[in-house]
């Protein structure tokens, strides 16, 4: 039984992929991006007229290093779907900060946009704008290897660990980068990211990024792994001093100020809502966390060092503090003006961005997707988007902005007098046990199992209704049923 998914997590996502260039009719490879990338009711427009012969053809230049991905049975089965009228099209426009953007995508302030070349291929490539790495006044001295990664059997980052700093250009040619940049692409919107070691430097540099042309500068008060004490992290985690600097930044230039938050506190709001008070028109976050890994082929001269945190796993700890923000009385508006939120971490498909869209963002930065798979995963972020705002009948993102701040609560107003029980699809299951060992050893003993049928069974007297067996279930079989009332 071929799970699609599974076998598209599997494919290799290659340059000049070798399964296209075989086919005569149809561009595979870009129909199983886009099933990887959360695509896959739309895939079928890249195949739709491929035969057999063609995703065989296709399927035998495969060069997956374990063995070919299975073209033929993914793609034959997938019907074609036909684009979006364009004069029904929704829009993916959005106003950041007064500033009309494109669509709400990003890069993020880091190795994905260090010089004019690659910013500009972004651009080209569909990327609304760039928060460009952080430009500084410091020599910047970078350490080799400076990247690890946290993998799950996939050649697929889980998680990214990063010691890279800032900018190592000249202040002056970052500065000139930025001003060409705007002026070759002056619909795309430019963000100077910055960082002072004292107040001068703060001012300087915010002016420089004014006189640049750029739409907005934002401040880094989060970078975790500085070499000097008093910048980065060591900031954003003082309410003090994230007041002055930007005080001093919003004093000295006229466009729009974004201080970057670090995640690495306890309580975001604090930090945010001395920006706040200090002028700031919008907030970036989150930046990486502190963590460490033990990889001895990341050492440094055989040393190991803490440093940033990045990927998929940070994701659901950004959209906790992207909520503690958003669902701040002061910081929300609900005591004059509102300030305005620019989402990262761990964002790879448009669903990611949805998420944080949902909880109040007007924008998202992605950094670690596109170190993994280039810039080309724009294409899958608009068209994804897109098609859940007409399956919606949505004609704009603006509608999407904040929806779901509503539904999150805190502990103490959950329902706590139903329950919801899992149901075993015989069909799908195969018997393997692992709900029954999960259930035995970590649940409440509410699974039994037939070792001679293995058949697993849920004892509904035992059964509070955790879900930890379907989420151990590897096929997928075990389901929910209708939410009722506890039995008193």
């Amino acid at each position: 039984m071929l799970h699609i998914e599974e076998e598209a997590a599997r494919c290799l996502l290659c340059a000049d992929a070798p399964c296209s260039k075989a086919c005569k009719t149809g561009d595979p490879a870009r129909a199983i991006r886009a099933i990887r990338f959360g695509n896959g009711k739309l895939a079928g427009r890249w195949v739709a007229e491929c035969t057999d012969e063609d995703l065989e053809a296709a399927e035998r230049a495969c060069i997956h290093y374990d063995r070919p991905i299975r073209i033929r049975e993914m793609l034959k089965p997938v019907d074609a779907v036909d684009d979006v009228d364009a004069d029904l099209k929704p829009s993916l426009a959005i106003n950041f900060c007064g500033i009309r953007c494109e669509n709400p995508f990003f890069l993020a302030s880091s190795a994905v946009c260090t010089n004019y070349e690659m910013v500009a291929r972004a651009f080209d490539a569909g990327w609304a704008g760039v928060f460009y790495k952080t430009i500084c006044k410091q020599d910047i001295r970078e350490v080799s290897p400076r990247f690890d990664a946290v993998k799950e059997g996939t050649p697929d980052f889980y998680a990214f660990r990063n010691m890279e700093q800032l900018s190592e250009n000249p202040y002056a040619v970052d500065f000139d980068i930025l001003r060409r940049l705007k002026h070759d692409y002056p619909t795309k919107i430019v963000v100077a990211s910055i960082m002072g070691q004292f107040e001068e430097e703060w001012i300087e540099l915010a002016r420089m990024a004014e006189d640049a042309g750029c739409d907005a500068v934002e401040l880094n008060f989060s970078c975790p792994q500085m070499r000097l004490a008093g910048m980065g992290s060591d900031v954003g985690q003082n309410p003090e001093l994230v007041a002055t600097y930007t005080t001093y930044v919003k004093n000295s230039v006229k466009i729009p100020v974004i201080p970057k938050m670090t995640p690495n506190i306890t309580h975001m709001r604090l930090p945010a809502m001395s920006a706040y008070f200090a002028g700031a028109d919008a907030i970036s976050a989150i930046n990486t966390i502190k963590s460490l890994t033990m990889s001895p082929e990341a050492a440094v001269s055989g040393r190991l060092t803490i440093s940033g945190y990045s990927g998929r796993a940070v994701k659901p700890i950004a959209l906790r503090y992207i909520h503690e923000m958003a669902s701040n009385p002061v910081l929300s508006g609900s005591h004059g003006k509102r300030i305005e939120l620019s989402g990262i971490g761990g964002i790879e498909t448009w669903r990611d961005a949805l998420e944080f869209i949902q909880l109040g963002c007007r924008n998202v930065q992605v950094c670690t997707a596109v170190m993994q798979y280039g810039y080309r995963i724009i294409d899958d972020l608009v068209i994804g988007l897109e098609n859940y705002l007409a399956e919606r009948s949505l004609t704009s993102v603006e509608a999407l902005v904040g929806e779901a701040l509503p539904s999150v609560v805190t502990p103490t107003d959950l329902d706590r007098d139903t329950i919801v029980y899992p149901k075993i699809d015989r069909d799908w299951c195969i018997g393997c046990g692992r709900c029954f060992m999960s259930c035995q050893d970590g649940g409440h003993q509410a699974i039994a199992f037939d070792a001679e049928t293995r058949s697993p069974r849920i004892i509904g007297t035992k059964c509070v209704g955790c879900h930890l067996c379907r989420l151990v279930c590897p096929t997928g079989a075990i389901g929910t049923t209708k939410r009722i009332n506890k039995k008193s």
